[in-house]
């Protein structure tokens, strides 16, 4: 078959004898070709966003071009940020740049078809973690400075409770079924569980020290949390909420879990920080590490997209690293943004009509 510039396809074979003499089943073949072509050019993509804690903006990654779709200024110094439900809104926590000279301590929430932002909701003092609630109708917030969680109602946008923690609050994420919140109190060293449906403190776990982030298993069953101080993650059992393993990884920052239940992802610093950083990969069946695999110096956020075929890493050097998780290995590395130092939670929206990313 030569298709010219205009996809208008001639055929031919070796032995004449053989050739096509239907128009009709010609047209159909050739439909069909043009359809498999169209296919291939209209790949599924994601928007993988990125918060830029030095450029005050929310950076928007192309995951097929790996091109970057859109930069949206948002508040001061970005930290994490996290996405609705339905693909609709991210919501960007925003702390303060030049050593607490610029202050936000908002929350930015930006339309992700229109990419700008349409709503800045006021929040406690340094604010780090987001979480969205599976109905998409609460984003939780965790505020390190103010010793507390802003409960946003996303309808409205504006903070509905406020509810006290521990020393230093830092991540936070939402179980499955959305009827609790896990909050890790760095400065106490423990995790605050916390009952969305009454915004009270249901449970306290201790923990290893200076626990940052934490990610839940679909399940619903555990809950994985980095400890950078300790050096090591903590798995929480979330029925009676105690730790029933821990498992050694060199100065951990971030924790994301495949959508199959089968990994946990933790990126950490490595042998040679800040040089360079690393992905602990551990198996959730047996809580061991399975394989590092080498990535961009001080890893600071991971996200795994929703067909569970790469994870993305941020680092603060400003490079992205993707990783086929089939293979773990790396197999792009975006020059993008530079998160924060101490974390970056970073969000992926899937096209609409596909939860595959390329």
């Amino acid at each position: 078959m030569r298709c010219n510039e205009y996809r208008f396809c001639e055929f031919r074979t070796r032995n004449w004898s053989h050739k096509v003499r239907s128009p009709r089943l010609a047209q159909y073949v050739i439909l069909l070709v043009i359809l498999a072509i169209g296919s291939i050019a209209a790949a599924a993509q994601c928007d993988v966003y990125i918060p830029g804690r030095e450029s005050d903006a929310a950076y928007v990654l192309n995951s097929v071009t790996d091109g970057t779709a859109a930069i949206v200024p948002v508040g001061h110094g970005p930290w994490a940020a996290a996405l609705t439900p339905n693909g609709a809104f991210v919501y960007v926590t925003n702390t303060n740049r030049a050593n607490g000279l610029v202050v936000s301590n908002s929350v930015s929430v930006i339309d992700t078809t229109a990419y700008q932002v349409v709503a800045t909701v006021a929040v406690g003092t340094y604010p780090v973690g987001v979480a969205v609630t599976p109905n998409g109708a609460s984003a939780y917030v965790t505020n390190y400075v103010s010793n507390d969680v802003s409960v946003i109602n996303t309808s409205t946008n504006t903070v509905t409770n406020v509810i006290a923690t521990g020393l230093n609050p830092w991540g936070v994420t939402i179980t499955p079924n959305g009827a609790f919140a896990f909050v890790t109190d760095y400065g106490s060293n423990n995790v605050m569980v916390i009952n969305t449906a009454t915004n009270t403190v249901a449970a306290t776990v201790p923990v290893g020290t200076g626990p940052n982030a934490v990610a839940i298993t679909p399940d619903g069953n555990f809950a994985y949390v980095s400890n950078s101080v300790s050096k090591n993650v903590s798995v929480i059992d979330t029925t009676s909420n105690t730790v029933v393993s821990t498992v050694p990884v060199n100065g951990p920052r971030a924790v994301a879990i495949t959508p199959n239940g089968n990994f946990a992802y933790v990126v950490d610093d490595g042998t040679d920080y800040p040089t360079s950083g690393e992905v602990t990969v551990i198996n959730v069946a047996t809580n061991t590490p399975m394989t590092t695999v080498s990535v961009g110096g001080s890893p600071r956020g991971v996200a795994i997209t929703p067909d569970g075929a790469l994870a993305y890493v941020a680092s603060y050097t400003g490079d992205v690293s993707v990783i086929d998780i089939s293979t773990n290995t790396v197999v792009d590395t975006v020059h993008a943004v530079s998160v924060t130092d101490e974390g970056g939670g970073v969000a992926i929206r899937p096209d609409t009509s596909s939860p595959k990313c390329r």
